[in-house]
């Protein structure tokens, strides 16, 4: 991984930098070998979120703190694989448009970009699944670029709006993919707040505003972020293979209970348009029995099956 030899080029990178932090449109195209290397000044955010979760050597530990960091990473887990995977990705199941826009902004929380992006990249990861066209698969380039550095590349950080014509119609959704730090910084803020206020009222949970922002915002996040890429990078290397499917997708019961199913990725890539990715009854797929609930509350709908037809082990 080096950096872009445009970063080095041009002393006006950093304004261009700074900016595309907080506005997604400001990112310059990149061409050739530019856009396959990392962008390290946009990337600081990234690896200062990493850094951050040191701050626990000097907030120390709370029970409720925890507590929070737990919720935020279960609640944000459930928004990216059932509704930023198998909703706008998939098209696995109806819901309304207020909903959407509600685990839009949950998903958002999770800074792993918006809505648009993430449902246009795993979009064509399907469409060229563990060839050379996949920009994530770790067959081609390893796990570390299949983990987190194909993201960190101008080509990575491009939104293909030609992948979601259903979505792109939506000017919610829009918003939210041009300004995807808007959400987390306000989750970050509200955390700060929240953690001061209960270090004031309730002195005997021994919390503070930082050690809330430290443990809810920062730790939470980059655990989340790094167990929902391990389908990337360890789906695709380490499991078993029900399906003969045309890529070297794989089931892994442990990523399936840190992802709250997605680890049943061979299942998934056999037919991607099921709600369910544990197809068997001993497969837990967490994800599958919320939307259950909320199917039963009304909020979402028509979520559809697996095919009688695809079932057997091919």
């Amino acid at each position: 991984m080096q950096a872009s030899s445009a970063t080095t080029r041009s002393p006006n990178r950093w304004p261009r930098a700074l900016a595309q932090w907080f506005d997604t449109n400001a990112v310059a195209a990149a061409h050739g070998a530019d856009a396959e290397r990392i962008d390290w000044l946009r990337v600081i955010p990234f690896v200062g979120m990493h850094l951050a979760c040191l701050g626990v050597i000097w907030v120390g530990f709370s029970w409720i703190a925890f507590a929070v960091a737990i919720a935020l990473y279960a609640l944000r887990m459930f928004a990216l694989t059932g509704f930023y995977h198998r909703y706008f990705s998939h098209k696995a199941f109806r819901t309304s448009r207020a909903v959407q826009f509600a685990f839009a902004v949950i998903g958002a929380a999770c800074v792993q970009r918006g809505p648009l992006w993430w449902a246009a990249h795993h979009r064509n990861h399907h469409r060229h699944a563990d060839t050379e066209r996949d920009i994530h698969s770790p067959l081609h380039r390893g796990f570390l670029w299949s983990h987190m550095g194909w993201f960190l590349t101008p080509r990575g950080f491009r939104t293909d709006w030609d992948a979601i014509p259903d979505l792109r119609r939506f000017p919610e959704l829009r918003w939210l993919d041009r300004f995807d730090i808007a959400v987390p910084i306000v989750l970050a803020v509200a955390l700060y707040f929240f953690g001061h206020w209960l270090g004031t009222t309730h002195p005997a949970l021994r919390t503070s505003g930082a050690q809330m922002l430290v443990w809810g915002f920062f730790v939470s996040t980059v655990v989340l972020f790094h167990a929902t890429v391990t389908i990337n990078s360890l789906a695709h290397r380490f499991g078993t293979r029900r399906f003969a499917t045309r890529d070297n997708s794989r089931n892994n019961w442990l990523l399936a209970l840190i992802t709250f199913g997605e680890g049943w990725h061979n299942n998934h890539h056999h037919f991607p348009g099921a709600a369910r990715q544990g197809f068997r009854w001993w497969e837990i797929d967490v994800t599958y029995y919320v939307l259950r609930g909320l199917a039963a509350c009304g909020l979402v709908w028509d979520l559809k099956p697996l095919p009688a037809g695809l079932r057997r082990t091919r």
